[in-house]
């Protein structure tokens, strides 16, 4: 269909929800939420799934602030800016691309802990250094949301930690651009839509009142996984003195961040530019790392008006559309997503890049990610933050197989992470198990043929080696 008839899909939207079509709805109800901020992303997506990025228009952004031309705040003011801020962490996710069922952030990444133990560490160390009190808040989704609160429950007397969910939207099916029926599995229909969702989802939420009314003004925004997302507060307090509602933290592009987002101008403007909205024809020239230089972490400062403001002057209703593909037991269906980035659009005058270390970008998004976290290239520090041990902190390129994509299978052919001070590059592939004490250097390929075991021996030392499946040790 060329236009799908919007009341009959918001209609369906309601049955499924159980919240009625009649006129005794309660416009707080969060279901009502729900149905209405997916009807103003469905919408944006109808009236301007047609528009295309002029390509000729793009700008690279020459007007980004560099980390290290801003200046520390003066000591005697640190408790006073720490007192306007929340530290917001995007817990929406699943474990599921690593083989867990829970949230992401219960999984183990480093020295015992998770990254809802680390997140919650840091803040109560800063709090107790600072003499403080910064709350964390948890954006969860439908998916995460009870298993988080039964995790934090142990940590409710170190720090004020606030729980609110981000809305739930219906599968469309793609041909029809109806809602998939519902079925006898519930929450199969529905997903989690991006971090987009966050200014409708706390604006509307208990918690978005009660910090208001606790005094805070600034918002530092991250995903989970991203164990450099510590809080900063030279951005803090440059935030602040320069009066910005919004900065997205971007940093420099490497060969391994060619799919990741990126700032451009785009008709005298900042504007987040994804890889879902490039043309065909220009993916290429987006992956390059030579005409886009930087690209976007997801680190957001955001002010508590500027919330207020996305929501209030409908400024959600202008954040591009991502649209996600998939097959869903044999349908087609899209979903319907926005990226928390977009915002920065929305206030041209306002608004700001600013050019940080990469330091403050190490997400953990597969086993790959762990292996490095894991291992001796970080250790962590009084504050509980990461700190890379190598002269140049570029990480060294991982490539593991099948066999160790899943955690519980990652952890088992490992008797301890080797040692990869001096790694560039670890390419493994098959049935390989790593004995204890091994040091990698260089570049190490292993690859076990189909029916083939290998077993590197403890203490063994690989050093721009190639190991085949009939355990040849070749130089190259």
């Amino acid at each position: 269909m060329e236009v799908a008839d919007v009341e009959l899909v918001r209609n369906n939207l309601k049955t499924l929800v159980n919240i009625g079509v009649n006129d005794n709805i309660n416009e707080n109800d969060k279901y009502y939420n729900d149905v209405d901020s997916f009807m103003k992303v469905f919408n944006n997506y109808l009236f301007h799934k047609n528009d295309k990025i002029e390509w000729n228009k793009i700008k690279t952004p020459e007007n980004l602030t560099f980390y290290d031309f801003i200046n520390n705040p003066k000591k005697q003011n640190i408790n006073h800016l720490l007192n306007k801020i929340a530290i917001v962490k995007l817990n929406g996710g699943l474990g599921t691309t690593m083989g867990c069922s829970g949230p992401k952030s219960a999984i183990e990444v480093t020295s015992g802990m998770s990254f809802l133990d680390l997140t919650i560490k840091q803040i109560n160390t800063l709090n107790h250094k600072y003499s403080s009190n910064v709350p964390l808040v948890l954006m969860n989704s439908f998916n995460t949301d009870s298993k988080t609160s039964q995790i934090i429950s142990k940590y409710k007397d170190l720090v004020d930690i606030y729980c609110f969910n981000q809305s739930k939207f219906p599968r469309i099916l793609k041909e029809t651009l109806t809602p998939l029926p519902e079925k006898s599995d519930g929450n199969n229909e529905w997903y989690p839509p991006g971090h987009g969702d966050f200014y409708q989802s706390f604006y509307h939420s208990d918690t978005f009142r009660i910090l208001k009314s606790k005094g805070i003004k600034y918002l530092f925004v991250s995903n989970i996984d991203n164990l450099g997302a510590t809080i900063d507060l030279k951005i803090l307090n440059y935030q602040i003195d320069k009066k910005m509602d919004f900065i997205i933290e971007v940093t420099d592009k490497t060969l391994s961040d060619v799919k990741g987002g990126t700032i451009i101008n785009y008709d005298n403007r900042f504007k987040l530019l994804e890889l879902a909205q490039v043309p065909e024809d220009k993916i290429d020239e987006f992956k390059s790392i030579k005409k886009f230089k930087i690209f976007n972490t997801n680190n957001i400062w955001v002010s508590v008006d500027a919330v207020d403001k996305m929501v209030n002057h409908k400024f959600c209703d202008k954040m591009d559309v991502i649209v996600n593909n998939k097959n869903y037991n044999g349908d087609t269906i899209v979903q319907f997503e926005t990226a928390i980035g977009s915002a920065i659009q929305c206030f041209p005058n306002s608004s700001m890049g600013i050019n940080v270390p990469r330091s403050r970008f190490l997400p953990v998004k597969s086993t790959c990610d762990l292996f490095c976290v894991q291992s001796n290239l970080y250790s962590i520090n009084e504050d509980f933050e990461l700190i890379s041990k190598r002269i140049n902190p570029g990480l060294p390129v991982v490539k593991f197989g099948t066999e160790f994509k899943k955690v519980d299978d990652y952890k088992k052919r490992f008797v301890n992470i080797p040692n990869v001070l001096e790694l560039d590059h670890l390419t493994v592939s098959g049935d390989v198990f790593f004995g204890k004490n091994v040091i990698l250097k260089g570049t190490v390929i292993i690859v076990a043929h189909y029916g083939s075991r290998i077993d590197i021996p403890e203490g063994t030392v690989l050093e721009n080696k190639v190991v085949s499946g009939d355990l040849r040790i070749l130089d190259h």
